[in-house]
């Protein structure tokens, strides 16, 4: 296969993914993380990757934020925000921790595919990509990508989507970000 005809196939997909996603449900996630003092993150394979690539976006921004399971990672209050990634909703370590998070009564953001998943008792907020994952839901788009590609694309996107949202909202100056941006490299 040539590469431009791929190129097409996958921006195709992700770009359908995208405009498929709920501006309502988008601008309550942005909600929950402004009103959030901290905004910690799981999830695991390349979902948690992509959760790190927004984690460190949104840190750009002064969100402080926290990858569950860092060594520096600091007690979870109720005045703080948990967002899993799972395409399922079933994956065992984040449904684990959503759990343990609402004990101390943190809100909990669910980005995934599944409504309907093990991880509904758990969530606030729950932020819909409707791509095909491990199960494989009627309603979804199908992927010709590997495995769980598409939403861990889309996640990333949604991820870039919701920073550019909030700079925007804030009337931040782009160009001051850099202020934030990792120095020791």
């Amino acid at each position: 296969m040539k590469f431009e005809a791929i190129r097409q196939e996958v921006v195709g997909e992700i770009g359908e993914a995208i405009s498929l996603i709920s501006g309502n449900e988008v601008e309550g996630l942005i909600d929950e993380i402004e009103k959030a003092d901290k905004v910690f993150f799981i999830g695991v394979g390349r979902v948690l990757l992509s959760l790190k690539s927004v984690a460190k976006r949104l840190a750009h921004l002064g969100i402080k934020t926290v990858i569950v399971g860092e060594i520096t990672e600091p007690a979870i209050t109720d005045k703080d925000l948990l967002i899993v990634g799972s395409g399922s909703g079933e994956s065992a370590i984040p449904l684990i921790i959503a759990e343990k998070a609402k004990k101390y009564n943190a809100r909990v953001v669910h980005i995934g595919s599944n409504p309907d998943s093990s991880m509904k008792k758990f969530t606030d907020l729950f932020v819909r990509i409707p791509v095909t994952t491990k199960l494989d839901t009627q309603d979804a788009i199908k992927s010709i990508q590997p495995m769980t590609s598409l939403f861990e694309q889309s996640l990333l996107i949604l991820g870039d989507i919701v920073a550019l949202m909030m700079v925007r909202n804030k009337s931040i100056d782009i160009h001051s970000l850099w202020e934030y941006h990792a120095n020791l490299e």
